[in-house]
């Protein structure tokens, strides 16, 4: 009896000890489990936000030919083969334009690829803009020259739009305005070719300044300039002649872009 009674203590020590030692190895495994789901958690959401960073960017045809439709990756308008362009290089702009502006005009036209615009949404370009007809076999060929001439000095540019509108929309259908895009190799982004009414034809000539008139049923009269529009659509510089030497107009459109 006095042994055991020697023994007891010593044993319920023990075991507390024991049950202590247990309980502080379990709390240990809670911490580190703990640990665990944390870093997973933070993993998990680093991963998350990885994806939507990716996923941000959106693609769109530089022609809008299918309006404000846009796709996750790169690849080429299923309309006219360009390749899309990311939405995120696109200026944003104001909504405010001045009373100069030649985006106030609310007139329709049709490019050379089918697609009804306006002409503000040419905003947040430097236009560069002519008025010829295609049956043309006198001055307008030089126009057309001078205005691949102008888009090689000012070089590469996201910026910059070289519009020809036509001064004889009857015979000048989108159809035509392609083909002859094709033919005189302006038959990419950079290149629009516009077909409206009579009325907004001749609207769009009297803000330029640009007289014409029709001396047959295939020719016409008309003065030659080139105008140099901002991105706001405000009229910059207009250079008027055939063969003219073009640096001031080319100086004018690198400024713009700057």
């Amino acid at each position: 009896m006095r042994t055991t009674f020697q023994k007891a203590p010593f044993l319920w020590v023990s075991k507390e000890n024991e049950i202590y030692s247990h309980q502080i190895q379990l709390n240990n495994m809670k911490n580190v489990s703990f640990l665990f789901f944390v870093l997973f958690i933070g993993v998990l959401f680093q991963s998350c936000n990885t994806d939507s960073s990716k996923n941000e960017t959106e693609y769109q045809c530089p022609m809008k030919c299918e309006g404000d439709k846009t796709y996750p990756e790169e690849g080429t308008c299923p309309v006219c083969k360009m390749d899309l362009k990311s939405v995120k290089d696109s200026p944003v702009l104001a909504d405010e334009i001045s009373e100069e502006s030649i985006f106030n005009l609310t007139s329709k036209w049709t490019d050379q690829n089918n697609r009804t615009i306006e002409l503000k949404e040419l905003k947040g370009d430097v236009l560069v803009v002519v008025m010829i007809y295609t049956s043309c076999t006198a001055a307008c060929p030089r126009l057309v020259a001078d205005m691949r001439n102008i888009r090689k000095d000012v070089g590469e540019s996201d910026n910059v739009n070289y519009i020809l509108v036509s001064i004889d929309p009857e015979t000048d259908t989108p159809k035509r305005l392609k083909e002859f895009a094709i033919e005189n190799f302006m038959d990419d982004e950079h290149w629009t070719f516009l077909n409206g009414s009579v009325e907004d034809v001749r609207e769009f000539a009297n803000v330029l300044s640009m007289k014409y008139k029709s001396i047959s049923p295939l020719d016409f009269s008309h003065s030659n300039i080139i105008s140099v529009f901002n991105q706001g659509g405000e009229l910059q510089f207009q250079q008027e002649g055939l063969g003219v030497d073009n640096k001031e107009i080319v100086a004018t459109v690198k400024g713009l872009v700057k």
